[in-house]
């Protein structure tokens, strides 16, 4: 334990000298960050997640939490990343990515202690906390879907075009709707409030992150999704052609352009 305590203080330290003279670095753009150190280590962090540098984004979001601790724009980059890392890991590294969901879940918490009026802050926490209950059994999920869609209401009525907070949404409707059978299956033995949407809610929610962001594969995903299980192949077809042109934003985005080139392949040979 005192090694693991000394190795944090001197990341600490570490951080903390790197904010003195950062400033010095780079030019800062447009953050909330109040400080010019702050500042500069937060868009040059921007600029190394938008490359999928991930361990050099961690430690300039690092300087600038040193910078500025109560910064919460720090604290939701950070949330995003650590969902980012976690979904970059292998599938079958479920232990890890459950570590890298978690710290997400506290840094988006904090982020909304320090400021509950970011929208960004809400809708990360209910991505990192959607991406937790994936591992989970269905029991569970449901459990999670009432402080999830809470956290998307939240972010939606601080922003309606936030569009991570529609992706997610999307996928929440999706989810919902086909948990059907497991409503059917239960009956009335279920105890618990069941998560409430079909495919139409998804199917606008994620058409209006499109038409935001028309550069996210996941969204023509998780739309390709939802209009096969409503019975629109050529629809699908074309949403994840036309996802096969976007830039890879996110490591997770490799694995859903492996997803649909097998899927499309499927339905051609239908």
């Amino acid at each position: 334990m005192k090694g693991k305590a000394a190795s944090t203080s001197l990341l600490l330290h570490t951080a903390t000298a790197a904010c003195i003279g950062l400033a010095t670095l780079f030019q800062p753009g447009e953050t909330t960050a109040a400080s010019p150190e702050a500042s500069t280590a937060l868009n040059s962090g921007d600029r190394a997640f938008w490359k999928m540098e991930y361990r050099k984004a961690d430690s300039l979001y690092a300087i600038a939490g040193a910078c500025e601790p109560m910064n919460a724009e720090i604290w939701w980059k950070l949330a995003r990343l650590e969902v980012s890392i976690g979904e970059s890991l292998p599938r079958d590294d479920k232990k890890k990515r459950i570590e890298h969901y978690r710290k997400a879940v506290h840094h988006a918490q904090k982020s909304i202690r320090l400021d509950s009026t970011r929208a960004e802050s809400h809708a990360w926490l209910a991505a990192a906390l959607g991406m937790a209950a994936e591992k989970s059994g269905t029991k569970e999920k449901i459990r999670n879907a009432g402080e999830i869609k809470r956290q998307l209401d939240t972010a939606l009525r601080l922003n309606p075009n936030d569009q991570t907070a529609l992706s997610m949404l999307g996928s929440y409707y999706r989810q919902a709707a086909g948990i059907g059978w497991f409503r059917r299956m239960m009956g009335g033995t279920f105890v618990g409030k069941m998560p409430k949407g079909d495919y139409e809610d998804a199917e606008n929610a994620l058409k209006k992150a499109i038409t935001l962001d028309p550069r996210v594969i996941r969204n023509y995903h998780e739309l390709a999704l939802v209009e096969l299980e409503l019975g629109h192949k050529k629809e699908a077809a074309a949403l994840m052609e036309a996802a096969m042109d976007k830039p890879i934003l996110f490591y997770s985005d490799r694995r859903r352009l492996r997803q649909m080139r097998h899927l499309l392949e499927k339905l051609r040979d239908d």
